[in-house]
């Protein structure tokens, strides 16, 4: 929900990845088009919730036509499914703390992971997730924030490139 406008742990994971994936990075707020005022939790996700969610997705929709994996951090996580249902073509989602997936009945015709905090508010429960066929992990005592630790990033990142590599060396 941030964007980039909160820290710097956006080129933590830019540094591990980027030499090995053509990465394009896209702010939520930018996609969503939010014009507030004052920059709190409640206002930025009312404006999202009001209009900028579908402006995001219209933007993300228009912009991106080649298949592609997706690593998205918070309301980025509900722009790229919600994108997905309506025909952004991608070959995987990570989503690290989406936001509101509870309210979610279909997922993308996509290998889904999705990785919460424990105190996330309204994160999915498992029943959800095996309904559904996404693979969701919770880490313990961690909240929404959780993309904006360095362990949380290290771990992404090293779950991104073992996948990487161990697709480099199947044969």
């Amino acid at each position: 929900m941030w964007g980039a406008r909160k820290g710097l742990w956006i080129t933590s994971y830019l540094g591990y990845l980027q030499q090995y994936f053509d990465i394009v990075y896209y702010d939520s707020q930018q996609l969503a088009d939010l014009d507030v005022v004052v920059h709190t939790r409640e206002n930025l996700c009312k404006a999202f919730f009001d209009g900028g969610r579908e402006t995001a997705i219209a933007q993300i929709l228009r912009k991106e036509t080649e298949p592609s994996h997706y690593l998205t951090f918070c309301a980025g996580g509900t722009i790229g499914w919600e994108a997905a249902l309506k025909g952004l073509p991608m070959k995987s989602l990570y989503a690290v703390s989406p936001i509101n997936l509870h309210l979610q009945d279909q997922k993308p015709d996509c290998p889904v992971n999705l990785l919460f905090g424990e105190y996330q508010e309204e994160k999915p429960d498992a029943a959800w997730a095996k309904e559904l066929g996404v693979t969701m992990d919770v880490v313990p005592q961690f909240g929404n924030e959780l993309y904006s630790d360095e362990k949380i990033i290290q771990k992404v990142c090293l779950s991104l490139l073992e996948r990487v590599l161990k697709k480099q060396f199947q044969y």
